[in-house]
């Protein structure tokens, strides 16, 4: 079947929306972020309360984690798939996509290695490492200081956590590294995001 050549009122049209796809990449709105690192360090923070107070098992608040991240995952899966809005696939967009299946792959990793001999104070400390590895390529493919520097800031505290004796001490170590790495730099992006967007706005109009 030979192609049907498109019109030039098509190709600008197509040209139009993959620079507007470019733009909205290179302009992370912050709210991935934010949303994860706030599960992170809640679920950080309380179990550090759980430590003190004895409410549940000392890991109930990872597993509730667990299940929300499964139940997110999930439905993000499901929007993709009936979604019908027509993607523009780019280079960023695809590079993204496999960044994320691999850090989710070495997150199940290292999850599985802390639930099959490895000490949770050293399994937490390489996740706070792991954080801060994905942080780096996602802020140096967006050209987003922040995030480089919050990885860092991240790398330091997975550092320190490989040294401290008390799972409560790493878990303060990983709220922390979640606050530098994902929660700062997500509301930074977000608010930059909206300042972009109202300045569109306002030119259009």
């Amino acid at each position: 079947m030979e192609e049907k050549p498109i019109s030039q009122q098509e190709s600008l049209l197509l040209i139009q929306q993959m620079i507007q796809t470019a733009k909205k990449e290179q302009k992370d709105d912050g709210k991935a972020w934010i949303v994860w690192g706030w599960m992170l360090f809640i679920s950080s923070v309380l179990t550090i309360a759980n430590l003190h107070f004895k409410w549940f098992s000392t890991y109930f608040f990872w597993n509730l984690f667990g299940i929300a991240t499964i139940l997110i995952f999930i439905y993000e899966t499901i929007n993709v798939f009936i979604s019908k809005r027509i993607r523009v696939r780019t280079y960023t967009k695809d590079l993204f996509e496999r960044l994320n299946a691999g850090f989710f792959i070495s997150l199940m990793f290292i999850i599985v290695a802390i639930n099959t001999g490895v000490p949770p104070t050293k399994g937490f400390a390489l996740l706070i490492s792991l954080y801060a590895f994905w942080i780096l390529i996602y802020g140096s493919a967006l050209n987003f200081k922040p995030s480089v520097v919050g990885a860092y800031i991240t790398w330091v505290f997975g550092i320190a956590a490989l040294f401290v004796k008390t799972f409560e001490l790493v878990m303060v170590m990983h709220a922390l590294g979640v606050l530098f790495g994902y929660i700062i730099p997500g509301h930074i992006a977000y608010k930059e995001f909206r300042k972009l967007h109202r300045k569109e706005k306002a030119e259009i109009v």
